[in-house]
C-alpha cells in the first residue's frame, strides 16, 4: 500500500461554500425564497378570510397548500443559510445535509395535508354546502398569479438534472399551489355560470391533492434516497468504475463508494491500484489525475484515494465490500 490521498483541489471549496460561486448562488437563492415567502403570507391571509366567507373547500384546502408554503419556504430560507456555515470539528462535512432534511419535511407536510383535505373533499362529496362562486374565481385567480410568480422567482436552471432538492421542494409547494388555484378558479367559474355543481368544488381539490401528493411522494424518496447514502441520482457506478480504471496510471479500482452530501455536492471513496511500484510523488500524480478526471465528468466534488501497489484483501480492513465490487466487475465485462 502506496498511501492514503486525501487532498482534493476540488473538494474542499465545494465542502465549505463560504465564497466565490457556492456563495453567490446561495445567496441568490436566500433572496428568491425570501420573495416568494412574502407573496405566500399575503396569499394565504387573503385565502383563508375570503374562504371561510365563501364556504369554499376549494379556497380553504388551496390557503392550506399556502399555509405549507409559508413554514416550508421558512424552512428552505433557513436551511439555505445554515448551508453557508463553515464546516467544523462537530461537522467536518459542513451543514449540507440541512438542505435535505428540509426537502424530507416539506414532502413530508405535503402528505399530511393532502390526507387532510381528501378527507375533507369526500365529507363535502357526500354533502356538498352552498358555495359563493363569484368570490371563489376571483380568490383564486389572484392566488394562482401570486403563486406563478412566486415559483417563477425560486424556479432555477441547473447542472445536474436532479438540482438542488430543498430548491425543488421549494419549487414544488409553489407549483402545486398554482395549479390547485387555477383548479379552483375553473370550479369557481363553472359554479358561477351554473348556478349549482356544488360538488365540483371539492372534487377539484381531491384530483389535486392526488397529483401534488405523487411527486411528493418522488421528492420524499429522493432526499431519502441522499439521507441513506444511496449513489447519486443519474451516476452510473459502472460507468464511473470504468472511467477509473481506464486512467493512464491506473491497475484496478474496487471497494468504490459514491453518496451526496447534498443534492450538489458528490462525495466519492475508493482503492485505486496503481501500476508497478511507483515513488511517492508518483502516486500522488496519478491519484491527482482520477480526481480531476472524477471531477470533470462526474461532478464529484470531494474524493479521498487509497493507493495501493496490490490489491488489498477483499476480507481485509476498509475493503469488504464483495457484493458492490463483484456487481462492478460483472457491470464492466459486459
Amino acid at each position: 500500500m502506496i498511501a492514503h490521498d486525501r487532498a482534493d483541489d476540488h473538494g474542499h471549496d465545494d465542502l465549505s461554500v463560504t465564497g466565490g460561486t457556492g456563495s453567490a448562488r446561495s445567496v441568490r437563492r436566500e433572496r428568491r425564497l425570501l420573495i416568494a415567502l412574502v407573496l405566500n403570507s399575503v396569499i394565504v391571509t387573503a385565502q383563508v378570510v375570503l374562504g371561510l366567507v365563501a364556504n369554499s373547500l376549494g379556497l380553504l384546502s388551496d390557503a392550506g397548500h399556502n399555509l405549507t408554503d409559508v413554514a416550508a419556504l421558512g424552512l428552505s430560507l433557513i436551511a439555505v443559510r445554515v448551508a453557508r456555515r463553515k464546516p467544523t470539528s462537530d461537522r467536518s462535512f459542513g451543514w449540507h445535509r440541512g438542505t435535505i432534511l428540509a426537502a424530507q419535511a416539506n414532502a413530508a407536510m405535503i402528505l399530511v395535508l393532502t390526507v387532510w383535505i381528501t378527507y375533507e373533499a369526500v365529507t363535502r362529496l357526500i354533502d356538498p354546502p352552498p358555495v359563493e362562486g363569484g368570490i371563489v374565481l376571483i380568490v383564486a385567480l389572484i392566488a394562482f398569479v401570486g403563486n406563478t410568480a412566486a415559483a417563477l422567482v425560486v424556479r432555477e436552471k441547473n447542472s445536474h438534472g436532479s438540482g438542488d432538492l430543498n430548491m425543488r421542494s421549494a419549487l414544488l409547494h409553489l407549483t402545486s399551489d398554482a395549479l390547485a388555484s387555477l383548479g379552483v378558479a375553473i370550479a369557481g367559474a363553472v359554479m358561477l355560470a351554473t348556478g349549482g355543481w356544488t360538488r365540483l368544488d371539492p372534487l377539484v381539490s381531491l384530483l389535486i391533492g392526488f397529483l401534488i401528493a405523487h411527486h411528493a411522494w418522488k421528492l420524499l424518496k429522493a432526499s431519502n434516497a441522499v439521507l441513506l447514502e444511496g449513489t447519486p441520482d443519474g451516476l452510473d457506478l459502472g460507468a464511473l468504475h470504468a472511467v477509473m480504471s481506464d486512467v493512464d496510471g491506473v491497475e484496478a479500482v474496487h471497494d468504490l463508494h459514491v453518496w451526496s452530501l447534498s443534492s450538489e455536492v458528490r462525495a466519492l471513496s475508493a482503492h485505486v491500484v496503481i501500476d508497478g511500484h511507483p515513488t511517492l510523488e508518483e502516486a500522488q500524480v496519478v491519484g491527482n489525475r482520477v480526481k480531476h478526471t472524477i471531477a470533470s465528468e462526474f461532478d464529484i466534488a470531494h474524493a479521498t484515494l487509497e493507493l495501493e501497489c496490490e490489491t488489498c484483501e477483499d476480507n481485509g480492513p476498509g475493503c469488504d465490500m464483495e457484493l458492490v465490487e463483484t456487481e462492478l466487475h460483472a457491470g464492466h465485462n459486459h
